[in-house]
């Protein structure tokens, strides 16, 4: 995979990188990049790069009483920062998360979840962000985490 930024960073290289680069387990999350965001709007001086992510709803990722368990939940908003960062980068740079603190604020079932993540700084050595997490169902706000990423040699 090349180290260097390409031109562009797009659903289809973000779908390529998922399926090459992240671990089977969080394949088996069902993760699909829902929006890349790489280009700032002309009037927008708030404009952050990022990345919405969805994670279908499972059985599988469910506790008892049919909650989404926080492991996937962190799986998910963790994914999403790492697409968001290559995305900011227009391209893959390897990377390694460093922090993460989650914030839950309620529960969520039976219903996909969204993450809409954003980079709050991309460095040469860190990066940080932040991801909100959202249920499909009421688009409400299931739970909120940032990050640090390593920034690794290519």
């Amino acid at each position: 995979m090349p180290a260097q930024p390409t031109t562009e960073f797009g659903i289809e290289e973000a779908r390529r990188v998922l399926g090459d680069v992240f671990a089977p387990w969080v394949q088996d999350l069902g993760l699909s990049v829902e929006r890349i965001d790489h280009e700032p709007p002309p009037d927008d001086k708030d404009w952050q790069p990022g990345a919405v992510l969805r994670m279908a709803f499972s059985e599988r990722l469910c506790r008892s009483g049919g909650v989404v368990c926080g492991q996937a939940l962190m799986a998910l908003a963790d994914t999403s920062m790492v697409i968001a960062i290559l995305a900011a980068n227009r391209g893959y740079r390897p990377m390694t998360t460093v922090d993460q603190t989650t914030h839950f604020m309620r529960a969520v079932s039976s219903s996909d979840v969204l993450a809409d993540a954003k980079v709050v700084r991309l460095g040469r050595t860190m990066s940080f962000g932040r991801v909100t997490l959202l249920s499909a169902t009421d688009n409400k706000p299931v739970a909120m985490v940032s990050s640090a990423f390593a920034m690794l040699p290519g």
